[in-house]
């Protein structure tokens, strides 16, 4: 591939960094420091702790994106071997969502959400899910006693919590993104309630600390009253828009799918779910219905088990190359148990694993693969750390859905329930279900409830009657575009994958060495690992000269 060679505009008097002229740098060490340096730009700049996303910043900001993108092209690549190609293209579509961000989505303006910054528990993929705030706080990083330290760093940090919202006020003055904004409610009074359960479980260590943390619990209450004052005056669209959203799949997220296509995928694997379903359940009938665990004692067994099962099972059909840490990893996500009277439906998730830890355990390998990157990490200074943009979900998500289906058809499930079977193919119909639901919303063609209706009546067994459950997930998809889709898109293309792999190796094709393979690509998009293991380069990665993101279709 030929880069274009292109002068860079030098923007003098910012505060953001600026790149440095780069005429004909074709080094890889090149890219690896602009890499270092592009990440500090895409940091906004931070006014006493707080970082500063008004409209004067970020205008800034995006004028000086376009230099930072002709330097990444000032680099030629056409003589790289490929795995050094697929960093470049991995820096190309950080800066594209960067870019898209400022064009479209431009949460700071437009998503309340945007200004939460509280995470008290950690993602099962490489990092946050959705558009996240500079300056976030993860409280599930601090011990439980804090330090000297640690509490001066958390006081400072929560501190900035009631200046972060006023800014936000400003930002989002515009803002008529009716479906965002009334989700937004939702989400500061959530925050509120984290602060003030993180205050109990930190009370009296220091007497800052607990009124840092109080100060903005209270600024998180009253600005979720005040997005809830302001909900009338609101009517606009939240979703993209079919056009941009299919641009965004395949110029940041390097999914190669059309927002048409993945409607007919979704619907095609909804249908594929559901009638795989009632043919089990017909081959089933005969046998009695899974019962849910009931106690603590048997949740822990079942669930520690289930890690047992797991681990020999990868072991043993040769699926993959089992390490130490893996075991680990899995067991210290086992959770606990949660009562529930008779009748009653718990989170979606759970009604699978009460039934059948197995069948839902293929899922947790998200806490292995945040395992092997911090035992394993990729050679690549670019690849061992997160995507930005959640350019990673498709990748994460897909294989952790896909492997669900995959290993069920290696065996899995066949020495326990034969009724664990069911629960596979009702789990993608739920995630087939919902990701319809979010690309209806970004099309445009649904509002919220419609989309909560759809999602909800399409997940066998009345498993999802959780409305603010379904919101909660619908809000994040309309966030993130393609997050929704992620689970059966990214399952898809790992499926493709296999099946050109295989065809490729012939008799030397064996499934440990396909995973093998595929994990040592690193949590990259599937066109990437692709083009890295058969030297098949998709037609999304032919570009030439520095990409536009459209402003208009």
């Amino acid at each position: 591939m030929r880069v274009v060679l292109l002068s860079v505009s030098i923007l003098l008097g910012s505060s953001f960094i600026t790149p440095s002229v780069a005429a004909g740098q074709s080094s890889y060490d090149a890219l690896v420091e602009l890499f270092r340096e592009w990440r500090a730009f895409e940091r906004p700049r931070f006014i006493d702790g707080v970082p500063d996303y008004s409209a004067e910043s970020m205008a800034r900001q995006h004028q000086e994106l376009r230099g930072w993108k002709e330097r990444l092209w000032a680099i030629d690549i056409e003589d790289w071997p490929v795995e050094r190609q697929i960093d470049w293209h991995l820096v190309r579509a950080e800066m594209n969502g960067l870019d898209f961000d400022h064009t479209w989505r431009r949460p700071w303006a437009r998503d309340p959400a945007f200004y939460v910054m509280m995470y008290p528990a950690e993602s099962d993929v490489p990092a946050h899910e959705g558009a996240v705030i500079h300056g976030w706080i993860d409280t599930w990083t601090y011990p439980l006693l804090l330090s000297p330290e640690g509490v001066a760093e958390l006081t400072r940090r929560f501190r900035s919590i009631p200046t972060v919202l006023d800014q936000a006020r400003v930002n989002l003055a515009d803002s008529d993104a009716r479906d965002l904004w009334e989700a937004g409610i939702r989400s500061f009074r959530g925050q509120a309630a984290d602060l003030r359960r993180y205050a109990e479980r930190v009370a009296g260590t220091s007497v800052d600390l607990d009124a840092a943390i109080e100060d903005a619990a209270a600024a998180s209450d009253d600005f979720a009253a005040w997005i809830e004052s302001t909900l009338d005056d609101k009517s606009g669209p939240s979703g993209l828009g079919r056009e941009a959203y299919t641009w965004y799949m395949q110029n940041v997220h390097l999914v190669p799918y059309s927002w048409e296509e993945q409607v007919t995928l979704m619907r095609r694997e909804l249908a594929r779910s559901h009638s795989s379903l009632r043919l089990e359940e017909n081959r089933n009938r005969a046998l009695p219905e899974l019962e849910r665990i009931a106690t603590p004692e048997e949740y822990d067994r079942r669930l520690n088990e289930s890690v047992d099962r797991y681990m020999r099972f990868l072991e043993d059909e040769e699926v993959e190359t089992v390490e130490e840490w893996m075991d680990a990893a899995l067991r210290a996500v086992n959770g606990s148990f949660t009562p529930a009277e008779p009748g009653e439906i718990r989170n979606f998730f759970s009604e699978v694993i009460y039934r059948d830890p197995d069948a839902f355990r293929p899922h947790m390998h998200h806490w292995i693969e945040l395992a092997r990157m911090r035992e394993a990490p990729h050679r690549s200074p670019i690849r061992r750390v997160p995507s930005l943009y959640n350019i990673f979900d498709a990748r994460s998500e897909g294989l952790a859905t896909g492997v669900e289906e995959m290993f069920m058809h290696l065996g899995l499930l066949e020495d326990n329930s034969p009724r664990a079977r069911e629960l596979v193919w009702i789990m993608l119909a739920q995630r087939a279900a919902r990701a319809l639901s979010g690309l209806m919303l970004h099309g445009n063609e649904f509002e919220m409830e419609e989309a909560v209706e759809h999602a909800g009546r399409w997940t066998p067994r009345g498993w999802l009657p959780d409305g603010s459950l379904v919101r909660g997930e619908q809000h994040l998809y309309l966030r993130q575009p393609g997050y929704g889709t992620s689970y059966v898109s990214g399952k898809i293309q790992i499926e493709e994958l296999l099946a050109e792999v295989a065809l490729d190796r012939g008799d030397d094709f064996t499934v440990r060495g396909f995973f093998d393979d595929f994990y040592a690509a690193g949590v990259i998009p599937t066109v990437l690992v692709r083009w890295e293991l058969t030297g098949e380069k998709d037609p999304i990665l032919d570009v030439e000269g520095v990409q536009e993101v459209p402003t208009r279709w």
